[in-house]
């Protein structure tokens, strides 16, 4: 016998609803109660035609039993009939700006998109979304995001809390294991459906052609602009752009997500690689032309703060829930080396002259170079990683050729943000430029060491003592800074002084790259859940991916960077979406006496921060300020003068930064008119949030998922223990059935289980959000234990109330529809739910429906209790109405289905998107899942 797509059938002591792709010998169906994790085949043989049954008036519950079928229903929806399929199954309300990229996603039949958006405006949450959609219609069936191992962890959990998809991470420690664990023909994305990737263990060649193989139709590569290859000095560059672009090449229709707040990094070839792997197309296209604009806007959406700062004003509906700085306000503070300090500091600078004068091979001189700069920096930084580096063999001792010394040395003295900015780049900088640690310069270098090592602290220290002022000042004024420094020995020791020098003030703690990326994240969090106010001490292994604006609303620079945008990244970890505070502070340090700080602060951070304000977006500088650099140093090192105005005059940097200059403006002038076309600004927001606000409205607040929680756990027979913060349930007294529904232990010891309001929760705890497993069991466990007459929860209620003037009856009803999509591959039809909550009073001439509002201001009325007798005849007497119904409920589910393609249709209209052969159809049986009798107060009619 074969089934409709859409029809009711009983199969293994439950009813499921048969889904498209059913044959006559087997049935793909999904449970009744809409769990789409229990999907199954069933064999013809085995199923047979059901009904739902309507509720009995013998099933009377009171009103909280009533109330929790309905948000019961909503929370446990998963497959809504909308535009947007994901909604119902997230645990964020995106923002009106973040819809953009989910259209422009949907527009394509293989998603190849780059998400440039400046930081901070919510990218995780966007691709997120994309991807949700995507698993949500089935266009997708598996994921993988490839990150940086420090920031897998993150997105393991934002995938969790915000988006219930749960993903396995694949690391370099983690491989071995999850390899142990399959059989002998898969491989571990065979096995795992999600996964979170480091790009950097999967890149390798020994890994990287098994994983273009195997890896899921759906792929998100975080932080993109690190894997091009164009413009690279490294191999690691190269062999990330190998992967991305064997990805992309080797099936055609997997779906490509690039994010990246820099994707043009001020190199016009690397952002060819990029763009070029979305379509082949985009590498050789005129970008000066409307017509290539507009075939690169097809594949690319960037905004700035400014393009989206519509969206955030106080008359705007959207402000309140959209915590986002309005401002940055930001202070250079100066300080002079004195006394011992700077009697020191100018004896490494007269050593750094002699090494770098000598005579010698041309790899013999890079290696001198780079250990001359990279005493200055690390003396520049502090005591202590002074100490250090002039004890550290130069990293650039073991290269064999020029250009191998210069990769080396710029990746462990210079500030890279793009591909070759490698794990443990905070190390200190290694100054010794030769083998011999006996050597006559080894211990002149030593001598020195030992000096720096004991003029530790602020007495002696001017940079020290000003910092600790200006953490005092913000402190005072609310506000919890990050500090950030270069070198992971001058972190250790800011940190050290500095929780001396507030004592009980702040809670002091540093990061640094000697943590592995998990133990950051957990320092972070730790030194968050401290009472009091919090001072984070960091080197850059935290400036780019991490999240800290939970905890911190201020930033630092103690040693300032030789590259604006690692300026740009650190500051983006506290201005960025979520942030609470309304104005964020910036404070760069800089040295007045040092040759160095004045040239890089004038000609490259301010720089920066003018074209920034200027054009709105933070545009690269191009080749990354390296000429300056090297002109600079050249001029402090060969040239023998550090008079800071004789420098600007005599070394070159003056006409270096001219020509900088005027390259970084025009690049920014590009960039400013570019973005207007990559901004979409032409979307038709304004429709597509009232889809998103009604699908919202549809499924409950956290109010209401918090209020559902507490009156199920209870109603099922746990003790509850409200909380300042969420609430605890004691589960001992739980029926067994439920506690093994909820997956909850069985040895004795029956769990206490803790609910948060928000996410991210405390660990042990689940949040109050309807893509907590535990919220998700909960529901469908209520929904089903009512549909066996069992539970707290009521199918059947009556009421009295005073806003009712006469018999009010609501019904909870459940629609099942075929929605038919058109695409560029052909049309697909999916089957999707959607609860209605109707209402109708009795009249002279039968009934009379109410309107939506009328309905809900039934349901958030005040009830009153009702004789037992009443109940029973009242209850029998709108029970025998039900049948009587069919048409009406009919009509009004084939009202809702016009509703739904007109919703669709303005969606797609949106966008662009063809409407035509759009259609959805409702089912003709429509489930009555609840009966809710209000009577007026003054009797029943």
């Amino acid at each position: 016998m074969s089934y409709d797509v859409g029809a009711l059938v009983a199969a293994r002591g439950r009813e499921w609803v048969v889904q498209p792709g059913s044959g006559d010998d087997f049935l793909l169906a999904r449970p009744l109660n809409g769990d789409t994790d229990f999907e199954a085949c069933l064999f013809a043989d085995e199923v047979t035609d059901a009904t739902f049954p309507p509720p009995r008036p013998e099933e009377v519950a009171d009103s909280v039993a009533a109330g929790l079928l309905r948000t019961a229903l909503r929370i446990g929806f998963t497959s809504g009939a909308g535009p947007f399929r994901s909604l119902a199954s997230i645990a964020v309300s995106p923002r009106q700006y973040q819809l953009v990229p989910l259209l422009l996603a949907l527009r394509m039949e293989t998603v190849r998109l780059l998400i440039g958006d400046d930081v901070g405006i919510g990218k995780t949450i966007e691709s997120g979304l994309i991807a949700k959609e995507l698993l949500e219609r089935g266009e997708a069936t598996g994921l993988t995001v490839l990150c940086s191992p420090a920031l897998a962890e993150q997105w393991r959990d934002e995938l969790r809390d915000k988006f219930a998809i749960e993903a396995t991470l694949v690391l370099r420690s983690t491989a071995n294991r999850l390899e142990r664990e399959l059989r002998h023909d898969e491989t571990i994305f065979d096995k795992h459906r999600y996964t979170v990737v480091s790009t950097e263990f999967i890149k390798t060649d020994r890994r990287y052609q098994q994983f273009v193989r195997t890896c899921p139709d759906l792929v998100i590569v975080d932080e993109a602009h690190t894997c091009v290859s164009a413009g690279s000095t490294g191999k690691q560059g190269q062999l990330r752009y190998r992967l991305l672009e064997q990805i992309a090449r080797a099936t055609p229709k997997r779906h490509l997500i690039l994010v990246t707040a820099t994707p043009h990094s001020g190199k016009e070839d690397a952002f060819r690689d990029l763009i070029a792997l979305l379509d082949p197309e985009l590498r050789n296209v005129d970008l000066e032309s409307v017509k290539g604009r507009e075939q690169l806007a097809g594949h690319f959406v960037q905004r700035r703060r400014r393009d989206i700062r519509k969206f955030l004003r106080e008359d705007s509906p959207y402000h309140q829930e959209t915590p986002f700085p309005q401002d940055r306000h930001i202070r250079d503070v100066s300080y002079a080396l004195t006394g011992e300090y700077g009697r020191l500091a100018r004896k490494v600078l007269d050593y750094a002259r002699e090494t770098v004068r000598k005579p010698g091979s041309g790899l013999r001189q890079r290696v001198s170079w780079w250990s001359a700069l990279a005493m200055l920096r690390s003396v520049a930084s502090s005591p202590r990683a002074a100490a250090a580096t002039l004890v550290t063999r130069s990293a650039t001792i073991r290269a064999e050729t020029d250009r191998e010394a210069d990769e080396l040395g710029r990746s462990s003295v210079l500030d890279l943000t793009d591909e070759e900015a490698l794990e443990g780049i905070d190390a200190a900088a290694g100054g010794l430029a030769e083998d011999d640690e006996t050597s006559a310069e080894a211990r002149r270098l030593k001598k020195l060491a030992s000096a720096f090592a004991a003029i530790e602290g602020p007495s002696e220290d001017a940079k020290l003592a000003a910092l600790i002022d200006e953490v005092k000042s913000l402190l005072a004024d609310g506000y919890d800074p990050i500090v950030f420094c270069r070198f992971i020995p001058t972190a250790e020791y800011v940190a050290e002084h500095l929780a001396k020098a507030l004592g009980k003030k702040a809670h002091v703690r540093h990061v640094t790259g000697r943590l592995p990326p998990e133990a950051r994240i957990e320092a972070i969090d730790a030194l968050g859940a401290e009472p009091g106010r919090h001072v984070l001490v960091a080197t850059d292994c935290l400036s780019e991916g991490v999240n800290l604006q939970e905890h911190f609303q201020a930033v630092i620079h103690y040693d300032l960077a030789w590259n604006p945008t690692r300026h740009e990244q650190r500051e983006g970890r506290v201005d960025r979406f979520g942030q609470r505070k309304q104005i964020v502070r910036a404070v760069t340090m800089y040295g007045l006496d040092n040759g160095i700080d004045g040239v890089v602060l004038n000609v490259l951070i301010r720089k920066h921060r003018a074209i920034a304000k200027q054009t709105g977006v933070a545009v690269p500088v191009p080749s990354g300020g390296d000429d300056v650099i090297k002109a600079l140093i050249e001029g402090l090192l060969i040239r023998g003068d550090n008079d800071q105005d004789q420098l600007d005059l005599d070394y070159g940097v003056t006409k270096t930064r001219d020509q900088i200059h005027r390259a970084w403006e025009s690049a920014a002038d590009r960039e400013s008119k570019a973005l207007t076309k990559y901004a979409h600004s032409g979307v038709k927001l304004d429709e597509v949030e009232r889809e998103v606000a009604e699908i919202r409205a549809a499924l409950g607040s956290s109010d209401d998922v918090a209020r559902f929680a507490r009156d199920a756990l209870s109603g099922f027979g746990a003790i509850i223990d409200n909380r300042v913060e969420g609430f605890a349930a004691d589960t001992r007294q739980l029926p067994v059935s439920v506690r093994h529904a909820l997956g909850l232990s069985f040895n004795g010891k029956a769990p206490e289980l803790n609910f948060h309001p928000d996410i991210p929760a405390p660990p042990g705890s689940h949040a109050l959000v309807r893509t907590d497993p535990m919220i998700r069991d909960l529901a469908r466990t209520v929904l089903d234990s009512a549909l066996d007459a069992e539970g707290p929860a009521g199918r059947f209620g009556v009421v009295r109330t005073d806003v009712v003037r006469t018999r009010t009856t609501v019904l909870l009803v459940r629609y099942r529809f075929h929605v038919t999509l058109p695409g560029r591959a052909g049309t697909r039809t999916l089957i999707a739910e959607d609860a209605q909550v109707l209402g109708y009073r009795a009249a002279e001439d039968g009934r009379e429906w109410l309107s939506d509002a009328e309905v809900s201001e039934v349901l958030t009325s005040r009830p009153e209790n009702v004789l037992r007798q009443l109940i029973d005849r009242t209850a029998q007497r709108v029970a025998d109405e039900i049948p009587v119904l069919d048409d009406d409920l009919r009509t009004r589910g084939e009202a809702l289905a016009d509703r739904l393609a007109e919703s669709h249709q303005r969606v797609r209209g949106a966008i662009g998107e063809r409407v035509r052969g759009l259609k959805v159809t409702a089912n003709p049986e429509t489930d009555v899942l609840g009966v809710y009798v209000y009577l007026p107060t003054g009797g029943a009619r």
